[in-house]
């Protein structure tokens, strides 16, 4: 099904690549990320070329629940231990830079930015929330213990940041990408040094951006096993309340709450794909209890990547390629992430110091506990006995009932009931006969 943000704009409309092109930089994929990376390069006088495989905005970008807010669960605390102040603060700084440049930039471009306060809240630990509460006000940052929240939900305690955002993407999307070099329907094969080859004509760039959710170059940065991917949900509910704000549970598998015009968007039902989970029917039963006479009027699902340690990877695909970028590995928080991407990269492309690039680099360590669950759950996928095998690396295929499609457990690429493919990192059509 279609989400609010589809149902309510006209995206532009761009021409499919014919001929051979050439530019001083090439950004491979038109989702928000790419979009803004090639909204600031122009603005920096770059020569630069956005490709989309289909049209710009067709992926996670219309399935978001756009939230614009550096808060990003009960992430602060975790920063600080495993990393240390200095780049916790980085983290947190480039996020709220992110913040304020959605702001300044809703003022040119109409897409419905309302102002609201952000909370993280717990049904379990009141001491992680004065945890998270404690590490943000030691980064600077004025973040609230707060003990009480509009919610159908026995809360124990929530941490509060002011001054955050919401907005309508796809409304935010038409306005900056209007005016860009963009060519749809345009499938990059695959790339070799600086050339870019597609079906219609080959694109030749001094550096290359890919920003194509999940990264589909396998011989350089080992992102296929540095990211997983995870589905949600979102249920749209009219004749329902007013929350005041935006919500999200600490807990992995909880729900999030936020309003838009004059409907209650829930999201939840999480789980990696390939792999089961509550899906809609978890958002339903709660609207159901604790939203009588409430009305679903949208209904949507979305994938994201989700890094090792909880940071994206924005910077270098790899040491040693100079000249090509990546941004992925947005952890659920794609609105702030893709800002900050933009940001970092166009100052990479510019050969210019970046002051929040370190903490995003993609070459740290990849030894944490979720690197041995990745290659654990490849293992098993790879010796399962099947012949649906996805095309990316050979993992056995799932299939999912709700959505009816074939899904990757290890990598996250999807396929329709004929094999066709939907998501990345996958190439090509999947036999699922």
């Amino acid at each position: 099904m279609k989400s609010v943000w589809s149902e309510s704009v006209d995206l532009p409309k761009f021409p499919k690549l014919e001929g051979d092109k050439s530019c001083d930089v090439l950004v491979i994929g038109g989702g928000l990320a790419g979009i803004l990376c090639a909204y600031f390069l122009k603005e920096a006088g770059v020569d630069c070329l956005l490709v989309e495989g289909e049209t710009i905005c067709s992926g996670v970008t219309k399935n978001t629940t756009a939230k614009i807010t550096a808060q990003h669960g009960l992430i602060y605390a975790k920063l600080i231990q495993n990393f240390g102040v200095q780049k916790a603060k980085q983290y947190l700084s480039a996020n709220l830079w992110a913040v304020g440049k959605y702001r300044e930039l809703s003022e040119v471009f109409q897409c419905d930015f309302e102002e609201k306060n952000a909370y993280v809240y717990t049904l379990t630990d009141r001491k992680k929330i004065e945890d998270e509460v404690s590490a943000v006000n030691r980064l600077g940052f004025g973040a609230e213990l707060v003990e009480k929240v509009p919610l159908p939900l026995d809360v124990k305690a929530a941490v509060r940041f002011p001054n955050q955002a919401q907005f309508n993407p796809l409304k935010f999307a038409a306005g900056i990408a209007g005016g860009l070099n963009i060519r749809e329907r345009t499938f990059i094969q695959k790339v070799k040094g600086n050339v870019a080859y597609t079906d219609t004509g080959n694109i030749k760039a001094e550096k290359i951006i890919i920003a194509t959710h999940f990264p589909f170059i396998n011989r350089r940065g080992l992102y296929f096993i540095k990211l997983y991917q995870s589905r949600s949900y979102t249920i749209a509910l009219e004749n329902a309340p007013d929350v005041g704000g935006m919500y999200v549970d600490e807990a992995e598998n909880g729900m999030s709450f936020r309003n838009y015009q004059n409907l209650l968007l829930i999201g939840g039902g999480d789980h990696r794909t390939g792999k089961p989970g509550g899906r809609y029917q978890e958002l339903r039963n709660f609207a159901r209890t604790r939203y009588r006479g409430a009305v679903e009027q949208y209904s949507w699902a979305t994938q994201d990547c989700m890094s090792l340690d909880g940071i994206p990877y924005i910077g270098r695909y790899s040491p040693n390629t100079p000249n090509l970028f990546v941004a992925t590995g947005f952890n659920k928080w794609g609105m702030t992430s893709s800002m900050v991407s933009a940001r970092i990269l166009r100052d990479m492309v510019l050969e210019q110091k970046n002051q929040f690039a370190d903490v995003f680099a993609p070459d740290r360590s990849i030894f944490t506990k979720q690197l041995f669950v990745n290659l654990s759950d490849t293992v098993v996928s790879l010796l399962t006995p099947s012949t649906k095998r996805c095309t990316h690396l050979g993992c056995s295929l799932k299939w999912n009932e709700v959505e009816h499609t074939w899904e990757c457990p290890c990598h996250g690429s999807r396929y329709d009931e004929k094999g066709n493919l939907i998501d990345n990192p996958a190439m090509r059509n999947a036999d699922v006969k």
